[in-house]
């Protein structure tokens, strides 16, 4: 019998957009090894491995070249598996053990509610290369223990970016968040989400960015729940709540594929 493996559309309620991730479930532990080769295989921007542990699953998320410590839409990703293939009753809380702690998520009606932490930056000095690579005159640089964060002048700067990505995978972080307010109606802020460094040049949709997005536009709008749009070219949308030292992301997913890897 072979090991399920899904993919996942997550912050979207509309096939083939969001962002992508495979969700693959264990009976039995695998070494790293095979999991990196897994997620190669599948050439998504992550792909979660979930073994059941006591009353939750332990969580891993790997991209193509290198596992990574925290993960937003592959963990929205391996809810709505969780319950979309009853593996949970629908009411159940999820509990996922992580490299970042213990994260969980619940079910609203069609959003799923993850639990995040608060990944704050601090005001940094931005390297040369990030400047040069991105091509625009930042309003603000800063970073938190992921990534760079770079605020523009408008949401047309945002999505009129076109990274240098040879060039900006030389800059030493796992991404680099660009963003600024929305003059769309209906959304707070914008972002877009570049992470050349760890084999993803652009990340459709990225919710762990959103940890560090929610308490730097929480300081600049004065408000804690948030609408947000990341302007990629699938696109996708993130309601954000901050509380405290933690983040609430919530999100839409739908399942576009169902198989399972028929390995010896």
């Amino acid at each position: 019998m072979g090991i399920p493996i899904f993919q996942v559309d997550a912050f979207t309620n509309r096939p083939f957009s969001g962002n992508p991730a495979a969700v693959c479930i264990l009976s039995e532990s695998k070494d790293e090894l095979w999991m990196q080769d897994v997620a190669k295989e599948m050439n998504l921007s992550e792909t979660a491995f979930l073994k059941r542990e006591g009353e939750g699953f332990n969580l891993r998320w790997f991209t193509p070249t290198v596992e990574v410590d925290l993960c937003g839409h592959a963990t929205l990703a391996s809810a709505h598996i969780l319950w979309d293939e009853g593996y949970l009753r629908p009411d159940q809380q999820v509990k996922f053990y992580t490299r970042s702690g213990i994260l969980t998520a619940e079910r609203n009606g069609e959003w799923i509610a993850l639990d995040f932490p608060s990944e704050p930056e601090e005001e940094a000095d931005a390297p040369s290369e990030l400047i040069k690579a991105l091509g625009i005159t930042p309003i603000y640089v800063g970073k938190n223990r992921f990534d760079y964060l770079v605020e523009v002048d408008s949401e047309e700067t945002v999505r009129d970016l076109k990274p240098d990505f040879p060039y900006l995978a030389k800059v030493d972080t796992r991404g680099i968040i660009v963003t600024s307010r929305s003059s769309a109606k209906g959304y707070d802020f914008v972002s877009r989400f570049f992470a050349p460094r760890v084999g993803i040049n652009e990340d459709p949709v990225t919710g762990s960015a959103h940890c560090c997005l929610a308490p730097f536009w929480k300081s600049r709008l004065k408000k804690d729940e948030f609408t947000a749009y990341q302007a990629s070219s699938r696109g996708g949308e993130v309601r954000v709540r901050v509380n405290k030292d933690r983040v609430y992301l919530c999100g839409q997913a739908l399942t576009v594929l169902r198989g399972e890897l028929v390995l010896p």
